[in-house]
């Protein structure tokens, strides 16, 4: 029966794939060459025989690709090659052949795609996370055109649709008039998409089952809470804070070299202060932005209040109990999530 186990690496690309597959030995069996769609991956998928277990590299089309195929086989992991890295001759054929290597010694990190739900609320986020940051961009160069002008334009009345004129009127320059005419309907466009994609995220997230568990931690409104939702799926994929922490890039790097020292003939460790380098930057953006917004809101809720005040009031600096703070706001959501309990503010302190 083992014989009939089969790993099988695929490098994805737009409009082919190359895929090799190996046996329990680690042998060559086959090398296959098909279009990128979903039906030439069926028809390849059901032609094979035995147990098979599949593994491809994180890209644009690897959460449509795992969902597709996932019904298919015994096992589909989705690898991140930043954490495998290797040096040498890159080809489809070779990098295909080292997936697959590296999925039957079980030597892979694997990046968590999570069930239909939450793939479906993860767009809907996205959706919302892209329209805010193109309404930064779109104001930031409207702001820029008036400054480069010398025309102070400092607060928000530049964006509002009844001042349009007004500010038109301070511009001189054709071109200039017709730019800043143009942002300002590419921004009055995009904030009508904006409120559009924050309904309907929020609609759908609370549907979720977690959705009322979370919503009622201080600091987290609907727009957070449908974030957490689609970027950590389910709790459990965090056995503790510390595993969360650099999740949410809020993890302190800690260098040490040199530890051990020989004294009287014995094996001593060094004591030496370990050295801190900042926090993890491999992190998923979204939620150490969750996390830091929250906990500059939470400094004004009532039982995050006094406990930001506790840190400063033992000479704790400022920028240093806010990430104190904002690693305490993660762990609470961790542990009502996972225990699905209410939030107590006695616990905070």
């Amino acid at each position: 029966m083992r014989n009939l186990v089969k790993y099988v690496g695929m490098d994805v690309h737009k409009s082919t794939t190359v895929i090799v597959v190996l046996n329990a030995r680690g042998q060559f069996e086959m090398q296959a060459i098909i279009k990128t769609n979903g039906e030439a991956f069926r028809e390849f998928f059901v032609m094979l025989e035995g147990t098979i277990h599949v593994i491809f590299e994180e890209g644009t089309q690897s959460a449509w690709l795992y969902e597709l195929i996932r019904p298919l086989v015994a096992e589909v992991v989705v690898c991140d090659m930043r954490k495998h890295k290797e040096h040498g001759n890159h080809a489809d054929v070779i990098d295909a052949t080292a997936l697959a290597h590296l999925l039957r010694l079980g030597n892979v990190t694997s990046v968590y795609k999570g069930d239909t739900r939450q793939r479906q609320l993860k767009e809907l986020a996205r959706n919302y996370e892209n329209l805010v940051s193109d309404q930064t961009r779109a104001r930031n160069r409207l702001k820029a055109l008036y400054r480069a002008r010398a025309i102070n334009c400092d607060g928000r009345e530049i964006y509002k649709s009844s001042q349009r004129e007004h500010w038109l009127a301070k511009l001189t320059d054709p071109a200039a008039l017709f730019r800043a005419r143009s942002l300002l309907e590419q921004l009055e466009t995009i904030q009508k998409l904006r409120k559009e994609a924050r309904v309907e995220l929020i609609k759908q997230a609370s549907q979720h089952p977690d959705y009322l568990l979370l919503i009622q931690i201080p600091a987290f409104g609907p727009v957070r809470v449908a974030q957490l939702l689609a970027w950590v799926g389910i709790p459990h994929r965090f056995r503790t804070k510390h595993q969360f922490w650099p999740y949410c890039g809020l993890a302190v790097v800690t260098h040490s070299t040199s530890e051990y020292v020989i004294e009287d003939g014995h094996i001593k460790k060094r004591r030496k202060a370990t050295f801190t380098r900042g926090l993890n930057r491999n992190h998923c953006p979204t939620l150490k932005q969750i996390f830091k917004g929250a906990a500059l809101l939470a400094l004004s809720c009532k039982p995050y209040k006094a406990y930001y005040q506790a840190l400063l009031d033992k000479g704790r600096r400022p920028e240093m109990a806010r990430l104190t703070l904002a690693r305490k706001l993660a762990a609470t959501v961790l542990a009502i999530w996972q225990d699905r309990k209410e939030f107590d503010e006695a616990k905070v302190t």
